[in-house]
């Protein structure tokens, strides 16, 4: 099942997006897509409303017509926070000049950095190394703390999405090694464009890709990681709470600018792409940041 809100920033409009494509308007059944409307068991009335499925058929939702154009937002709002794991592919972590981790490397992002998967991002103020990465986003359905093992993990996990986690590589590793620096730039977490719900989805065969300017860059698969998805949601409830409507961004696979030597970093008017099988195909445009 893929949920979606679309519409002007601010303005964003619930749907649940059938198998064909169709747009299938949620708001009889919620006004938004947030923790609240995931705890309480907002999943399951999408599903009875499809008519027990989770695809298509539509059961008593309404269909939109949803013009082209149409802009995405993020599929989920309200989020508390954005947990992310650093060098959690063996690949990455090499190029990164590390070794592969012994436990995940935690780190935060704040939620406001979060934008629509088709959202321009903004080069900040004296950039000179925008960084764009591809990861798989866990998104938080049930509060989770101090699970007892990974097998737990599941039952805690609402669905997954697309993102982007954008870095400013100087910030983050040139300033002290301080790395939220170069992380929490304005517009620096595009995610989306769908929810997608754990039905189906064989999460370690995720194939996860990023194109800059239309030349690949990232291509691995989601069983790459060095810690997988159960682990990272059972250790990270170790150090904190995990609240429905959070998201885990569980590291991104070899091929970044930093990696790639004499690749120059990003800049205003290059177009970055990323693509998760299943879980749908972003798209952003580089713009310089205009300070108001």
């Amino acid at each position: 099942m893929r949920l979606a809100r679309i519409g002007d920033a601010g303005f964003e409009k619930p749907v649940v997006v059938d198998d064909d494509g169709t747009y299938r308007d949620l708001s009889g059944i919620t006004a938004d897509i947030d923790g609240a409307f995931l705890a309480g068991g907002g999943l399951d009335r999408v599903r009875a409303a499809l008519g027990g499925g989770g695809g298509g058929g539509g059961g008593t939702l309404p269909r939109l017509d949803v013009p082209d154009g149409t802009r995405r937002g993020a599929p989920l709002t309200g989020i508390g926070k954005v947990i992310c794991i650093g060098q959690n592919y063996a690949r990455h972590a090499a190029e990164s000049g590390a070794e592969p981790p012994s436990e995940p490397i935690v780190f935060m992002k704040a939620a406001d950095t979060v934008v629509g998967p088709d959202d321009d991002v903004l080069i900040p103020k004296a950039s000179v190394k925008t960084d764009y990465e591809v990861e798989l986003a866990v998104v938080i359905g049930r509060t989770a703390r101090y699970l007892d093992s990974p097998a737990d993990a599941a039952a805690h996990i609402a669905g997954y999405a697309v993102s982007n986690d954008v870095s400013e590589r100087e910030f983050q590793l040139e300033r002290l090694g301080q790395w939220d620096k170069g992380k929490n730039c304005e517009t620096f977490n595009p995610l989306g464009p769908w929810l997608v719900t754990p039905d189906d989805l064989d999460v370690p065969a995720l194939r996860l890709r990023s194109w800059v300017n239309g030349e690949a860059r990232q291509n691995e698969v989601a069983a790459d990681m060095i810690f997988g998805v159960p682990h990272l949601v059972w250790y990270v409830s170790q150090f904190m709470v995990l609240y429905p409507g959070d998201v885990i961004n569980t590291g991104t696979p070899a091929g970044v600018a930093m990696g790639l030597p004499g690749q120059p970093y990003l800049r205003a008017g290059d177009v970055m792409e990323l693509e998760i099988e299943g879980l749908g195909r972003q798209r952003q445009r580089l713009q310089a940041h205009t300070v108001h």
